[in-house]
């Protein structure tokens, strides 16, 4: 049985967590991807994308690769040692230049 495993309104959050998730060797969909037009005829709630997984034993750790994720993002800014950019906590790398967060 396939199960939701995390949804927003934002488009791209949804597609990062997908991305996340599948990274981990987990596979995945989208549901209700396109379904923005549809706010209005259908509640806005209704018509959010959602991450559904194919397998039910995979359930907890997509859960735990989703809250992970969420919990980063309270984490504070770091500021490149090569090139000075600040990048955003959810980066392991520097957006500007590439190099890790050692």
């Amino acid at each position: 049985m396939m199960k939701m495993v995390y949804t927003s309104e934002n488009q791209f959050l949804v597609c990062n967590a997908k991305n996340l998730i599948e990274a981990q060797g987990i596979g995945t969909f989208l549901k209700n991807e396109f379904a923005q037009g549809a706010v209005g005829e259908t509640s806005a709630f209704d018509a959010w994308p959602e991450v559904w997984i194919f397998s039910d034993s995979d359930y907890e750790q997509a859960l735990n690769i989703i809250e992970t994720s969420l919990s980063r993002k309270n984490a504070a800014e770091w500021v490149c040692e090569n090139c000075s950019e600040h990048n955003d906590s959810s980066f392991d790398i520097c957006w500007n230049c590439q190099k890790d967060n050692a």
